[in-house]
């Protein structure tokens, strides 16, 4: 099964929106308790997230999981820090590629591949404000050109 596929929970929209992202990593994540329950029923939150490497390791931080309503004393702090599982390879490349000024580590996805939680982790290179106004007009033109074939097509 190829990266980025399975059954989709999350995605963080606004990343493509502010960020140019270079390279996709999948990731596995390290859960604690009742969080893979909440996962399955959806209640997760990407936006304002961001992934982080210290010492040697990949940490998600800000990503918002909701305690399991039947988890009582067993949940968890929905925002606490995950780490991410990634080959040392990988993280050796990122280590390096982060280092450049202007590059981070953004979650795309939090999807669910042979009954395990997945992150794609995208290396993003933030936009400035043209570069968004850019994209907009180009989305914009197009959904007309779209939009007229459609026209076209129905005479």
């Amino acid at each position: 099964m190829p990266k980025g596929t399975g059954k989709m929970i999350a995605q963080n929209k606004k990343a493509y929106h502010d960020f140019s992202i270079e390279e996709t990593y999948e990731a596995g994540i390290v859960l604690q308790g009742t969080e893979i329950k909440s996962i399955r029923q959806g209640k997760v939150n990407l936006k304002e997230s961001y992934a982080r490497i210290d010492k040697g390791e990949v940490f998600l931080i800000g990503m918002h999981i909701s305690p399991y309503e039947q988890g009582n004393r067993y949940n968890h702090d929905p925002l606490r820090e995950r780490k991410l599982l990634l080959h040392n390879k990988e993280i050796s490349k990122l280590i390096g590629e982060t280092k450049e000024i202007g590059y981070s580590l953004v979650p795309l996805k939090l999807y669910l591949k042979n009954g395990y939680a997945k992150v794609l982790i995208g290396l993003a290179k933030g936009k400035k404000k043209y570069d968004k106004r850019e994209d907009l007009k180009k989305k914009e033109a197009k959904r007309e050109v779209e939009r007229a074939f459609r026209e076209r097509q129905k005479m």
